[in-house]
């Protein structure tokens, strides 16, 4: 299972965005499960509904995520959270970031992200391009 983060979703649907073919790729792939945390509905509202200017796009994506991911739509609790904090000072990450981490760990999935510094450079994600494809 991969666990795709919100900048995995929104270059799927960007076509200036260097990843955006192999990013696509995944999130369209309906033969193979992806994973999400619930987060990343409201990271796709921050940046593209709220910064950008696009809430109709906003709203399209997310509910893309809901109907890609399903019951893998994934509601951080307590124990995560605990998680989430301990990696987010073993690897000076946000707890956001670390979320992802936590939730990758604990299910055994395959983190994807486009957070090249705080994710990738850790060896904690992997980029679109270099997921596994089973």
């Amino acid at each position: 299972m991969r666990l795709l983060d919100a900048s995995v979703w929104a270059a799927a649907f960007d076509p200036a965005d260097r990843f955006h073919v192999a990013a696509r790729s995944i999130v369209l792939d309906v033969d193979h499960p992806l994973a999400a945390l619930d987060l990343t509905l409201y990271e796709i509202a921050n940046v593209l509904g709220v910064k950008m200017r696009l809430p109709d796009q906003a709203r399209d994506i997310a509910q893309l995520v809901v109907d890609r991911c399903g019951s893998s739509l994934v509601k951080v609790d307590p124990p995560s959270l605990a998680s989430a904090c301990r990696l987010a000072r073993e690897h000076g990450l946000t707890a956001y970031d670390a979320a992802y981490v936590a939730a990758a760990e604990r299910h055994g999935w395959q983190l994807i992200s486009l957070d090249i510094r705080d994710l990738v450079s850790k060896g904690l994600a992997v980029t679109p391009d270099a997921a596994d494809y089973p």
